[in-house]
């Protein structure tokens, strides 16, 4: 059985275009057709399927499979068992890429839509300074519901050249930058120490929110590229799993307020972003603890607020102060109730499930 190298690849080995870092977990059911649309970008591509502890099913075989059939592009990588965030972290120090990108085995990247994006990206393995970060749109495949919804960033980011925090627009809430949508430059990730927590779900807000002070040049692409299955009753996503894992959601919630301060970043643009994007995390953690109810949940929300106070109390006046966090976290009975429709409200702004 392989195991995670620790080395990291000098700037001359990074030969490959793109690093596609797939965390795979017990993903026989869906993991092939991943693949497959994955191998549709090109030979200049490295696609590392990180086993994560699989058990259940013939997922480790399925990773050395695609590596036999695929040598010089697919490496199967095992390792135990370290949750999403720590399959994440193996991929990156592992990653040959000028970029990285992290496809989710359960989810799967269009090929025609990538097109542009891959004659973009080899462009700029030669370029005086390459771009930091790239973003196309993605699109929700509601497994329960048979609809699909793309989301499109047409009205924030300028297209067809290279810009700055400057020229971005003003995010709706429902259209914040995720996982699904960044391709990052693999050497700003590393000199910049990303590090996801093991074992926790949710490390995805951590992936698009900690790089975003280190990125100085973008570029958007109006093309549906990736597509992320959500609706399934196991997803982390799903209603009852999350109020079942709000340690885990105010773990990298606390995470984020330590490693980032909006208030110290001098771009206004990038500034009232990160502060819209915590107070988004914040409402989330308001909304579930209040409808768990239970007896320590309260407590929970109240040490989750005194933290970001403690920690940066003007960022808490701004975070505490924004409208949907003064409306789910109004005190006594009547201020739950407001809270529990919160989640209705929350839910349609946020689309987090």
């Amino acid at each position: 059985m392989e195991h995670p190298r620790t080395e990291t690849p000098t700037k001359e080995a990074l030969l490959k275009t793109i690093t596609f870092a797939v965390p795979c977990y017990n993903s026989t059911a869906y993991m092939d057709h991943c693949v497959e649309t994955l191998l549709a970008c090109g030979e200049d591509i490295e696609i590392l399927l990180v086993d994560d502890g699989s058990t259940k099913d013939d997922t480790a075989a399925i990773c050395d499979r695609w590596q036999n059939e695929h040598p010089d592009i697919v490496r199967a990588i095992h390792q135990p068992n370290k949750g999403h965030g720590g399959a994440v972290n193996t991929g990156l120090a592992n990653a040959s890429g000028f970029y990285f990108k992290v496809v989710d085995s359960d989810d799967w990247l269009d090929p025609a839509a990538m097109f542009p994006l891959m004659v973009y990206l080899r462009s700029q393995l030669d370029a005086p300074v390459p771009c930091d970060m790239v973003v196309a749109n993605y699109v929700y495949d509601k497994v329960d519901e048979g609809e699909q919804k793309v989301m499109g960033y047409g009205n924030v980011l300028p297209e067809g050249y290279e810009f700055g925090w400057d020229e971005v627009g003003t995010f709706l809430p429902s259209q914040y930058l995720l996982m699904h949508s960044v391709y990052y430059r693999t050497e700003m990730l590393r000199k910049m120490h990303l590090e996801l927590p093991e074992h926790t779900f949710y490390v995805d807000n951590i992936f698009v929110y900690e790089p975003l002070v280190y990125v100085r040049t973008m570029r958007y692409f109006n093309v549906d590229a990736y597509h992320y299955f959500i609706g399934r009753e196991d997803q982390s996503v799903n209603e009852k799993v999350m109020m079942g894992r709000m340690d885990q959601q105010l773990r990298v919630t606390r995470q984020m307020i330590d490693n980032v301060d909006p208030q110290a970043v001098r771009n206004r643009h990038l500034r009232h972003y990160l502060r819209n994007y915590l107070s988004m995390m914040m409402c989330i953690c308001s909304v579930f603890l209040r409808m768990r109810g239970g007896e320590t949940d309260e407590q929970d929300l109240k040490d989750i607020w005194a933290y970001l106070k403690e920690q940066n109390p003007s960022l808490y006046r701004r975070v505490r102060s924004n409208a949907l966090n003064l409306a789910t976290n109004l005190p006594t009975e009547a201020g739950e109730k407001v809270g529990l429709k919160g989640y209705q409200i929350a839910q349609k702004i946020f689309k987090f499930n």
